[in-house]
């Protein structure tokens, strides 16, 4: 698939044969008194890459609550997924090595 000039292109790097349109959820218009989850998906560095992270969002008035899958080579279990869409209006996910 080629992108036409200035467009994006979001990339989802799960392995599936045929990718699923997804459409994307709107950007918060301010991150002051969002919540946000920061997924640790348990690749070395990965915390380190969070807690900048976490400054970052805290002093732009964001409260920060933090989360890790128990192996970076599965998805997050259900109840991971759940517990972050119940408390965070969004979530980051760090891949770092």
């Amino acid at each position: 698939m080629t992108a036409q000039a200035g467009a994006r292109v979001v990339l989802d790097p799960t392995g599936e044969k045929r990718p699923v349109a997804r459409e994307r959820v709107p950007r918060p218009a301010s991150l002051e008194g969002l919540t946000v989850g920061l997924l640790d998906i348990s690749k070395p560095r990965g915390d380190i890459l969070l807690d900048r992270f976490e400054a970052r969002l805290v002093a732009q008035g964001a409260s920060v609550k933090r989360y890790a899958k128990p192996t970076f080579s599965k998805p997050a279990p259900m109840d991971v997924r759940k517990q972050i869409a119940e408390e965070c209006g969004a979530v980051v996910e760090a891949l770092a090595d």
